[in-house]
């Protein structure tokens, strides 16, 4: 793609068609300034099928507000939306839509409220909240779903596989196998999600990440077909690298020739005063190798060289390796925690695509109209309750117990404040049935999830850094009940809302109803 095409489908443009034809029939309607306030946030967690998430982790915002920051209507857009014809080849986008358009430039009169990344979040809440002109907020939508609801969903897959590999190391190596650029996204939020480096340079660079990587088996595949060796190919890979010296050892044969020939580099390196990194292993029974290749390691006096393990892991795949590796290890009186410690899982296909569960149901939905310096609420009638939207103005809040474990996600309408109630009143979203009463004392904190970040299109609370991001997911996972975080079957986390919210759903949805 030429890079004057590349602004263009990259730029204000990366929207939906119904986005621009909604936001014309606003202006001819004259709503288009009108001040619409809607909230984004997902139904469900993702299911992978053989299991299912407990909880997710928000991702995407800085890169979605310095997009937002950096796009406008340029005269190569205007250019394309009118030359767009109608059924009968009349212009389909009008001259005074498009000097609109051009007049409002971008999305600097939008406001932004949002949960900031790193933090777990939950269906049904909020994660991002879009004040402003009618117009711009409806065609920001396609964009804002799709960074933010693509990283939440890698960030959760990394989160649950960081959760499942027992504080061992996280390497991302998707980005040979991950959707076209959208890799990048996708290496981001990994990032914060829970893989400690990653193997794709460019976004390295620019996250201050230092890039990991071994080799791959065409090295000892070159050696091979010159006419040399695997061992040839390991000593030359030490005599370029020999600090960093990480052997992948299944080209050939694993356990007869990969580890063997790795342990007589790293024992001339060890001769020369260097400290060999470890071996990759890359196919094969993962488990039974990683023992088998362990205890040759600990024979040869290398204990702490780390095993890395690739080849479509995921949290389960991993789970299973660890539980075979417990269970065998007594059969070779090998030491399975000792084994388990030096593990480091390299991560790639399964992450970066989301294996088992594609895409987050992220959805973009009105909830307030303003007129007359009024907000009137909006909400959507559904067949399927869970469709149906929460309405108005809203904050989310994170109630902790006396543990200081979250126990559940409130949403209030927006002038509410729950710190000061004697006596919370949770209701469940959709059945009126279920209602839990908490009494205030009993609660170790009352925490608000959304923070304004755009204000009219101006930067207002600064993006944290990496490590900050990933420090907010450590607090925010280890606050959560064991039964949330489990991989199979987890515990199902509340989000409720307040009796006042709830008042008012129903009051809207009776009004609806009515007028059937």
């Amino acid at each position: 793609m030429r890079p004057e095409d590349r602004r263009t489908a990259e730029g204000i443009l990366f929207t939906d068609q119904y986005q621009l034809s909604m936001a014309q029939l606003y202006f001819r309607q004259g709503l288009h300034e009108q001040t619409a306030q809607f909230d984004h946030f997902f139904r469900r967690y993702p299911d992978y099928g053989l299991h299912a998430a407990g909880y997710c982790i928000s991702a995407g915002l800085a890169w979605l507000v310095d997009w937002m920051q950096e796009v406008s209507f340029r005269e190569e857009d205007l250019a394309y939306l009118r030359a767009q014809r109608n059924a009968t080849g009349g212009q389909l986008f009008g001259d005074d839509f498009l000097a609109y358009l051009k007049g409002c430039g971008g999305f600097d009169s939008l406001s932004l409220w949002a949960i900031p990344e790193g933090r777990v979040v939950h269906p049904g809440v909020p994660l991002s909240i879009v004040r402003g002109p009618l117009a711009m907020a409806q065609i920001l939508e396609t964009a804002l779903l799709n960074q933010l609801n693509y990283q939440t969903l890698i960030a959760t897959k990394a989160a649950r596989i960081r959760e499942v590999s027992r504080a061992s190391m996280v390497l991302e190596f998707g980005l040979r196998r991950g959707q076209e650029r959208g890799a990048n996204a996708g290496t981001r939020a990994a990032l914060i999600g829970g893989a400690d480096f990653t193997s794709n340079v460019g976004l390295s660079s620019t996250l201050g990440v230092p890039p990991k990587g071994t080799h791959a088996h065409s090295l000892v595949q070159v050696f091979l077909a010159l006419g040399s060796s695997e061992l040839d190919a390991f000593r030359a890979y030490a005599e370029v690298y020999p600090d960093d010296c990480l052997l992948l050892v299944d080209t050939l044969n694993t356990l007869e020739s990969g580890v063997p020939n790795a342990i007589r580099v790293f024992e001339e390196l060890r001769a020369k005063g260097h400290r060999p990194v470890g071996i990759r292993l890359d196919s094969g029974d993962l488990a039974y190798l990683a023992i088998q290749s362990a205890l040759l390691l600990d024979r040869a006096g290398f204990p702490e060289t780390a095993i890395v393990l690739s080849s479509d892991l995921d949290e389960l795949v991993i789970w299973q390796i660890q539980t075979q590796i417990v269970e065998e290890a007594r059969r070779y009186a090998a030491d399975a925690d000792a084994i388990l410690r030096r593990l480091v899982y390299g991560v790639g296909t399964r992450l970066v695509t989301s294996h088992g569960e594609g895409a987050l149901g992220g959805v973009y939905k009105l909830v307030a109209m303003q007129q007359g310096g009024t907000w009137r609420p909006a909400i959507k009638l559904a067949d399927t309750p869970s469709k149906m939207t929460n309405p108005g103005l809203k904050q989310a809040w994170r109630l902790y117990d006396d543990r200081g474990q979250a126990t559940a996600d409130l949403l209030t309408l927006e002038e509410e404040n729950p710190t000061k109630a004697g006596q919370l009143v949770l209701r469940h979203p959709n059945d009126h049935t279920q209602q839990r009463i908490l009494e205030r004392a009993a609660l170790r904190a009352i925490e608000p999830l959304l923070v304004k970040v755009l204000d009219q299109g101006r930067l207002v609370a600064p993006l944290p850094t990496l490590e900050a991001i990933r420090a907010q997911r450590d607090h925010d996972i280890a606050g959560l009940d064991v039964g949330v975080r489990r991989i199979m079957n987890p515990h199902i986390y509340h989000v409720s809302l307040s009796q006042p919210l709830w008042d008012l759903k129903q009051e809207l949805l009776a009004q609806l109803r009515q007028s059937l």
